[in-house]
């Protein structure tokens, strides 16, 4: 298809709408090509806002990805901002366009439509929502009018709510310049696409950097006082004093303008599209959060309003818009990661809590490793959680929480997702090693060993969250560690007595192994297995991780 002389119209820009129109000028050279933008940023780093607002990216110029000046003379693309689209006529092939400035409004024609809306901040309907210390956090005007208030006024006291990824880096970036937050959070963990666990984790951080935490507590009101919200009420009755408040419960895609235009509009809400990102108008095409994707993780459509899909949908519009052809929109996994302090947190795929949801068998292990060889200076503990499914071992999902090395790892994994990996393919990986960077079993490796192990009936592993009534529950643990935190209900053999003292053991019981991390208890395991005990399984993760599942369980320290 040419479409030569023919004009390209993009509705927004950021991450899907400058992609799109980057690419569209790439692959072809002729066609015109109009970008209205709503507001003044046509290309920034939103992901970097809450860096800038903490100061660790100090020059705000360093945000703006790529100007409208670039795009005129770099792309020969026409760039209007402060430009609002307000209505498409499809039988016509029109958009009315408001000049936020002059007031005028006009009408645009196009041969083809990008529409790259974008999302909206979600807030409740409660009064208090518009006071001008209640921010939230989207856009360059967003970050502009929290800098003049904290500049402007000496904060003490805020309070955060939502403990997505926006949430928990605006509390680091708060708890930098001398703050102390509070967060709020409905839910009873912090980021949701982690499993309660691992979660735990990051909870457990934030907790020991002083973080006031209030999970599972729903916002339910603002107190407001001379204009200003003074207390964040909350479900359990508690109100929490604050001088500012950001609301990170995160967004609502913005349809109206495609569902005015008669555009279909997906279960999820968002602008449902092809794998070309073609809307149910094929001259019409939608990217980035106020999209649908067709192909996801969860095995059926899904808004993922991530800044790097986004960015792939709109070089696959802009190039399908221009040539009439162009590569299928990838599966999107919703590979995520933040930094919380001293710790990394990152997912992909699926997580348990959802599989089990979708009804699929699946299993789960946790590799505790480190990001490189013990040896070598400064190696950091890492937590690994694999999901896998029972029986094909097709690699589903993968977490981690820890220090350096989160994000080579979850990469790894989302990689071989998209190419349908098995547990058994992981293990085989040909890894880069050397001390300062890794080891020759990478944390990965020892991930897929587990899983591989448990799936051939090797080590069987126990899930987390098993029950572990009337079962055999052994600590291979050392008595030191034994003495610092236990689960009460077990029976203590140290891993290199445990030959000698079997007959303290009932071999016809089913049998739960535990030791700190999982890697002794794999040894018992297997020497339980090959002395005749029926029913052995290694508990995953070991008490490093049991204690975040089994907290009222957990003794620490010694008992009188």
């Amino acid at each position: 298809m040419s479409m030569d002389q023919k004009t390209l119209v993009i509705v927004g820009g950021v991450a899907g709408g400058a992609s799109a129109a980057a690419r569209a000028r790439r692959a072809n050279e002729h066609v015109r090509i109009i970008m209205y933008e709503k507001d003044n940023d046509i290309s920034f780093a939103n992901c970097g806002l809450p860096y800038f607002i903490g100061g660790e990216i100090q020059d705000r110029e360093k945000l703006l990805v790529a100007k409208p000046a670039l795009f005129r003379n770099r792309f020969n693309i026409e760039v209007h901002t402060h430009h609002e689209v307000l209505s498409i006529d499809r039988a016509a092939k029109t958009v009315e366009v408001h000049n936020k400035v002059t007031d005028e409004r006009f009408t645009q024609a196009y041969d083809k439509l990008i529409l790259a809306p974008g999302g909206r901040p979600l807030l409740p309907p409660m009064p208090g929502m518009d006071a001008p210390n209640v921010f939230t956090l989207r856009n360059l005007d967003d970050v502009d009018r929290i800098k003049a208030y904290l500049e402007a006024h000496s904060i003490t006291k805020p309070v955060v709510v939502g403990a997505g990824f926006i949430g928990l880096e605006m509390v680091e970036q708060l708890h930098a310049l001398g703050m102390k937050v509070a967060l709020v959070e409905m839910l009873p963990q912090v980021l949701p696409p982690l499993d309660a666990e691992m979660a735990a984790l990051v909870r457990v951080e934030l907790e020991a950097q002083g973080i006031d935490l209030h999970l599972g507590n729903a916002l339910q009101g603002l107190r407001v006082s001379e204009s200003a919200v003074t207390g964040v009420e909350l479900a359990d009755g508690t109100t929490l004093d604050t001088d500012f408040v950001v609301m990170g419960l995160g967004i609502r895609p913005n349809t109206a303008l495609a569902e005015a235009a008669g555009l279909d509009i997906g279960e999820t809400r968002g602008i449902a599209v092809n794998d070309t990102m073609q809307t149910s108008d094929p001259d019409i095409y939608a990217v980035g959060d106020a999209v649908e994707y067709p192909r996801t993780f969860l095995r059926k459509p899904a808004r993922v309003p991530l800044a790097g899909p986004a960015n792939r949908a709109g070089r696959i519009a802009g190039e399908h818009a221009v040539t009439g052809t162009a590569s299928p929109m990838p599966l999107v996994l919703g590979t995520a990661i933040v930094r919380v302090f001293d710790k990394t947190a990152a997912s992909t795929g699926l997580n348990v809590k959802t599989a089990k949801k979708m009804g699929l068998d699946v299993r789960s292990v946790v590799a505790v490793a480190l990001h490189h060889v013990g040896y070598y200076p400064g190696a950091q503990p890492m937590m690994l959680k694999l999901i896998y499914e029972n029986g094909s071992g097709k690699v589903l999902g993968a977490q981690a929480v820890g220090g350096e090395g989160i994000d080579k790892r979850i990469d790894i994994i989302a990689t071989a997702i998209q190419f349908d990996a098995t547990v058994a393919d992981l293990t085989g990986l040909d890894l880069t090693y050397a001390p300062p960077f890794g080891a020759a079993k990478d944390p990965v490796h020892m991930a897929a060993f587990i899983a591989q192990n448990d799936l051939a009936g090797f080590a069987p592993v126990a899930q987390l969250d098993a029950d572990l009534s009337e079962k055999q529950v052994v600590d291979v643990r050392t008595p030191k560690e034994v003495e610092a935190m236990r689960l009460p209900y077990t029976i203590h053999i140290p891993v290199d007595e445990l030959r000698d003292r079997l007959d303290e053991l009932d071999a016809e019981k089913t049998t739960v192994v535990h030791c700190q991390s999982g890697l002794r208890s794999h040894i018992a395991t297997r020497i339980l297995m090959q002395h005749g005990f029926r029913q052995v399984k290694n508990l995953t993760g070991g008490m490093l991780m049991a204690q975040h599942v089994r907290p009222d369980d957990t003794v620490r320290g010694r008992t009188s």
